[in-house]
């Protein structure tokens, strides 16, 4: 095999690749759901509402939308990462959310093989959804979510099976007091990060959350 039969082939296998790891990333539910895979919903925080997906923040810098959906994105599940408009009603998106996931139930999904992750206003959104579905098998993981949007709306509870992760700089802390008043939830992991980014630590696809939250997400 002579040096561009060998460049060719190993450009394709790299296609190949990259087109399979593009077809685990969606902005929506896809058209075929297949019952037996796993889905995974992400939910960005409030600064990327709108038609920017790298808006800039004063302190905290870019939020690098793109960026952490590839880096989520695994060939084990199929991530949905959706682009919320700007403006749009938590309790609207909730149900949205909240939809979707009935849709993968009613496809026959497991709900043992949805899991939500949400950051910020995502992660509250999250929590709402939680407390929306009150399914006991789905899972979710929150990322500096338990901020006043929660705080304000005591009756808003967690089920299931749950993994928080704050960073120690962050006014946004942890969400013990979520935990708390949930009797229902089925499991509940929280560990703390330090990276001085303070909120924004969640912006970059930063390995201190990034890899443990995988881990948790093939676990379960």
């Amino acid at each position: 095999m002579n040096y561009l039969q060998r460049t060719t082939g190993t450009l394709f296998a790299a296609f190949l690749a990259s087109s399979a790891s593009a077809n685990t990333l969606y902005s929506d539910l896809p058209e075929q759901i297949n019952p037996s895979a796993k889905y995974v919903f992400y939910s960005h925080g409030y600064i990327v509402e709108g038609d920017n997906e790298t808006p800039i923040h004063k302190r905290w810098g870019k939020y690098d939308f793109p960026a952490i959906k590839q880096a989520l994105s695994d060939e084990a599940y199929t991530l949905i990462a959706e682009h919320r408009p700007k403006g749009i009603a938590p309790e609207t998106y909730t149900k949205t959310l909240a939809s979707k996931v009935r849709k993968l139930l009613d496809a026959g999904v497991s709900a043992k093989h949805i899991t939500l992750v949400g950051f910020s206003r995502g992660g509250a959104l999250t929590i709402m959804a939680s407390n929306t579905l009150k399914n006991d098998a789905i899972n979710f993981v929150i990322l500096a979510g338990c901020a006043g949007l929660i705080k304000k709306k005591p009756n808003i509870q967690l089920y299931g099976k749950v993994l928080s992760v704050y960073e120690t700089s962050d006014q946004v802390g942890s969400c013990d007091f979520v935990k708390a008043r949930s009797t229902n939830i089925q499991s509940f992991e929280e560990f703390s990060i330090s990276t001085g980014k303070e909120h924004g630590a969640f912006y970059l696809p930063r390995d201190e959350w990034l890899a443990p939250v995988k881990s948790w997400i093939l676990n379960h």
